[in-house]
């Protein structure tokens, strides 16, 4: 019975942190633009962010263009190195700061 438990439970402990781990995070998004972005950019997340509406950013997110926006906000991007899984987290990060969104703390 022990050993069924533990089994169990291991089970459900991979389940919760494999969905923690799946889901995009604002933050992760933000690390990954002062990272990878900033310097393409010369300029902040924030002013990137900024550039549209979280209903702008959610329907060029639902229609696939997310990429070839970023692309239009800042030309010197190589979007050849931004990793695919990456690019979750760093829409997460526009729609949280998006010019009707959060306001960063700085």
């Amino acid at each position: 019975m022990k050993k069924v438990m533990v089994i169990l439970f291991a089970v459900m402990f991979a389940m919760v942190s494999t969905t923690a781990v799946a889901s995009a995070d604002a933050k992760v998004g933000q690390k990954i633009f002062k990272k990878k972005f900033r310097k393409k950019c010369r300029f902040s997340g924030v002013k990137f962010a900024r550039h549209h509406t979280q209903g702008e950013w959610e329907e060029i997110w639902d229609q696939g263009k997310f990429k070839d926006e970023a692309k239009k906000i800042c030309p010197r991007l190589d979007l050849e190195k931004i990793k695919e899984s990456w690019w979750e987290h760093v829409y997460d990060f526009s729609y949280e700061y998006a010019s009707d969104g959060h306001i960063p703390k700085c």
